[in-house]
């Protein structure tokens, strides 16, 4: 089941603008400051990568990015790491972090080996398996594995973190949502959270008060935007309706923290879609 079928079963439709997510634009006071250093998933150009991934990661940088977050969870596209790493140094690029499935937790050290070749700090779980299917329960003996895996991954200097989808915010027993209750039970010390705005909003969550929740614990970010909260899809950067001038204000040390453009549909070719966001974001002022 994909995103978009997933949503069209949940029955979320589009619900308009909530709390922060008002248009960037719309009477937000401008700042001076800008993002030092720009970042994107690679997930966004997954077509281009397996047909060229060098020459994918060439045109990244060519447009401006300063780091990337690679697709452990694919392998690379069966690119060995020495030679991806010496490409990235090539094309002045880093990747602080990867995206990896919770297999690896079976088989860390050897994840954790190829992490440290190619300049890794965290592996970041992409989703939980059949995510869409499971209950609060299943959440709680996930979180658990978390914090075990976490603490493995702390002794050999990497860290563990959490990415969210859209169906990590389906409701709960208690009011709770499925995400706080996996966010709760995590050890902050052992797991780190990436903050997806685009699947909070598609979850039908202002992705602006998980900021203020979980504020401490969001060293990672994917920056997406999406038509409307609940909407079935997402969009280009500053065409939707996420407030990313709040939400960097919002960031403390964000100088420090590693934000990665992230766009999965598109109107076009996804590297035209990559180089607009390019500019709307690097030229934010906060």
């Amino acid at each position: 089941m994909n995103r978009r079928e997933f949503l069209t079963a949940l029955g979320i439709t589009a619900v308009g603008t909530q709390l922060g997510c008002a248009s960037a634009g719309a009477g937000a006071a401008t700042g001076s400051r800008r993002l030092k250093r720009v970042g994107v998933q690679l997930y966004t150009l997954r077509d281009d990568a397996r047909r060229d991934l060098e020459g994918t990661i060439a045109n990244i940088a060519k447009i401006g990015y300063k780091e990337v977050e690679l697709l452990g969870s694919m392998n690379n596209f069966g690119m060995p790491p020495l030679r991806l790493r010496s490409i990235l140094d090539a094309n002045g690029l880093t990747a602080p972090s990867t995206h990896i499935g919770t297999e690896v937790f079976d088989d860390l050290n050897r994840q954790i080996d190829i992490a440290k070749i190619l300049g890794h700090q965290y592996l970041i779980v992409a989703s939980l398996p059949d995510a869409e299917r499971l209950g609060a329960d299943d959440y709680r003996r996930w979180a658990d594995r978390f914090n075990e895996a976490g603490a493995r991954a702390q002794r050999s200097g990497m860290r563990i973190g959490f990415h969210d989808e859209a169906w990590d915010f389906r409701p709960a027993e208690g009011g709770k949502v499925l995400y706080d209750l996996f966010a709760e039970r995590t050890d902050p010390s052992l797991v780190w959270l990436q903050l997806d705005t685009g699947n909070a909003a598609v979850g039908g969550k202002d992705p602006l008060v998980y900021m203020q929740r979980y504020a401490s614990r969001y060293s990672l970010f994917h920056i997406k935007d999406a038509p409307s909260i609940g909407a079935s899809n997402d969009t280009e950067l500053g065409k939707g309706v996420i407030n990313f001038r709040r939400l960097f204000e919002m960031i403390d040390r964000i100088d420090e923290k590693h934000l990665y453009v992230e766009q999965e549909t598109y109107p076009g070719a996804p590297i035209d879609s990559v180089r607009r966001d390019y500019e709307y974001i690097s030229r934010l002022e906060f």
